[in-house]
């Protein structure tokens, strides 16, 4: 065996060493957190938390019963194992519940917000089988048993069999309650509560627990809650008559900010660009969000290990990603392989990585379809999505009628739908690119980018238009927002005015043509003249977009400011056809409004000049 193996065995024992020694034992404490202090009692070292030894009920000397119902209000993770049992995953046996390392790391975060008396809000990205739901509903138990009468809970699930199942959760842990330790006259159970079938209570403590389904939002409307638990969120049902955010507003606001409130909103990803993915990445943003993000990567979670007889044919075995698994994250061999064996179930490793993910990008990679790599997207976003948007209109400018012209301006306002991160500089030059959306709500919508040319160089998202409107306000719009960028390069995607059901396509384009000084034009092969306004997308000319865009993404060849635009690529698939479209419910009005920008920037010269462009059979000209 070569000496660098023989160091990596050496390595892999004293990770596995760290592991077992950071093992807890709730009866002791150990090992203790900062939270902790030793304490010697009864021939034992226990490490306590520093809340209990300060609680003025607190004695060296008090006897057992009183010791151990004041370590119950301070101590959950010794609660939890003295008096609540779950069934083991791996044995299907009743045990005791003694927390796993990232349940204790999620309670330790709680329990440093609650021990601050702050009201406590997390979203959890969940990884499979490591307790996520079972640790949430058992810390809401440990609130409405020990610290609070009339503290009322919800759970809401994608559907309301799950919402009944995590309830299940409770419905044990009161059978099983202990008797010793259940002050209340009445017995330790769920009770029907006035007729309601969705809601049941436990007498004695006055606490409510009632189940709903996201497809059944009015059940949830008036409750009122201390405690919710909104479970797997990413697959709520989100149309024009069911949004999450409405069901998620019309609960939590009923939740008042004190202390021993919590709300938890947790789910296994489900893609990019839906409620939950938006509201993961808000928290992720510093200041945005009242929720703290939580996640577990596979390798934390003890079942997914395998023995390893042989470390060298192992590690010859091992291609980069999983010798980054060792280097970078820290994993055992023992985890690398349950790894490697693992994912030659998956046709791709990004399937894989979505169900096992080793970090929250990861976990959001939605299919083996992908078009862009997600690595290449967050790198994106993460460069240049921090920054924020100035929101307001653009008004004036070169509209679609004759005569029409007014100095374009820009009018901040709330409500605007024209996002803008870098205003419009004196000599710089910019090119504006539309995409053509409809004018109803459920309809794609029409987008406007504005691309700041930077001399050249690497090109940048300026500004960025997206709603639904009449097409003759949108070509209106189009070219005010172009105007107010010095006459910008107004690249328009023409495909749905050239073909119009209505008749007016035609006219908008070619009065656009007549009003707008600095329009894009092309021209097809053996074609003279001035050529046709707008830009022709077709079975030619997307495919050549889109590779463009694959290697722009890739290379770090644009800044991009807009985090929708990066969600737009990661739903981006490649069909079996060969063809590209968006994931089924998603949109790529973005995506292609950048996809031509970005082609055009990069096959025109810098100096404002005509210039011939050479895309499959087409010759352009501007």
């Amino acid at each position: 065996m070569n000496t660098a193996i023989t160091a990596i065995i050496e390595e892999n024992k004293r990770r596995h060493e760290r592991i077992q020694a950071m093992r807890y034992d709730p009866e002791t404490g150990n090992p203790a957190s900062d939270r902790r202090v030793p304490v010697d009692r009864e021939g034992l070292r226990l490490y306590l938390p520093v809340s209990m030894v300060e609680d003025p009920g607190y004695s060296p000397t008090m006897g057992r019963p009183d010791f151990e119902r004041l370590r119950f209000r301070h101590d959950f993770e010794y609660w939890a194992a003295r008096c609540v049992s779950i069934i083991d995953k791996v044995t299907a046996e009743t045990v005791p519940l003694r927390l796993n390392a990232p349940q204790r790391r999620f309670v330790d975060a709680v329990e440093r917000e609650r021990n601050a008396g702050k009201p406590l809000r997390f979203i959890m990205l969940k990884a499979r089988q490591w307790g996520g739901s079972t640790v949430v509903q058992v810390y809401f138990a440990w609130i409405q048993i020990i610290h609070r009468r009339n503290w009322n809970s919800l759970i809401c699930a994608h559907v309301k069999d799950t919402a009944a199942t995590i309830r299940g959760m409770y419905t044990r842990l009161l059978d099983s309650y202990p008797e010793e330790f259940w002050d209340e006259e009445s017995p330790c159970e769920f009770r029907p509560y006035e007729r309601m079938n969705n809601t049941r209570h436990i007498p004695g403590r006055g606490c409510k627990v009632t189940v709903c389904s996201s497809e059944n939002q009015e059940s949830a409307r008036g409750l009122d809650c201390a405690l919710v638990h909104l479970s797997e969120v990413a697959f709520w049902k989100d149309s024009l008559l069911h949004r999450p955010e409405d069901l998620i507003r019309s609960v939590v606001s009923g939740v008042a900010r004190k202390e021993m409130s919590m709300v938890v909103m947790e789910s296994t990803a489900n893609g990019v660009g839906n409620f939950f993915h938006r509201e993961w990445t808000r928290a992720g943003e510093k200041g945005k969000s009242d929720k703290t993000p939580f996640f577990v990567p596979w390798h934390e979670i003890e079942i997914y290990s395998e023995p390893v007889e042989d470390a060298e044919a192992l590690w010859r075995s091992m291609d980069d990603y999983e010798r980054q698994l060792w280097h970078r994250h820290g994993c055992t061999l023992e985890a690398i392989a349950w790894y490697h064996w693992k994912r030659r179930e998956y046709g791709d490793h990004r399937a894989m990585m979505a169900e096992f993910p080793t970090t929250p990008e990861e976990a959001f990679c939605s299919t083996s379809f992908n078009v862009f790599d997600s690595e290449d997207v967050e790198r994106l976003r993460a460069e240049g999505c921090g920054i924020e948007a100035e929101k307001g209109e653009v008004n004036g400018g070169h509209g679609p009628q004759p005569g029409g012209f007014k100095t374009p301006e820009f009018v901040p306002c709330r409500s605007g739908l024209c996002r803008v991160w870098r205003r419009p500089a004196k000599g710089s030059a910019y090119i504006a690119s539309v995409d053509i959306g409809g004018r109803s709500r459920g309809s794609d919508w029409s987008v406007i980018t504005v691309l700041d040319r930077n001399g050249g160089g690497r090109p940048e998202v300026a500004a960025q238009w997206r709603g639904h409107i009449d097409h003759d306000l949108l070509a209106g719009k189009a070219a005010a927002l172009a105007g107010w960028y010095n006459d910008a390069l107004l690249v328009v995607e023409s495909n749905t005015w050239e073909t119009s059901s209505e008749g007016r396509g035609r006219y908008i384009l070619d009065m656009l043509a007549e009003t707008y000084p600095n329009l894009y034009y092309r021209r097809e092969r053996g074609e003279t003249g001035p050529g046709r306004p707008g830009f022709h997308t077709n079975v030619s000319t997307k495919p050549a977009l889109i590779a463009h865009l694959i290697a722009m993404v890739r290379d770090g060849g644009y800044v991009e400011h807009d985090s929708g635009a990066c969600d737009e690529l990661l739903q981006y698939e490649a069909r079996p056809d060969g063809s590209y479209a968006a994931r089924r419910g998603c949109h790529d009005d973005i995506l292609m409004s950048r996809a031509i920008a970005l082609w055009v920037h990069s096959e025109t010269a810098y100096e404002l000049v005509p210039v011939k462009i050479n895309l499959g059979r087409l010759v352009s000209i501007w």
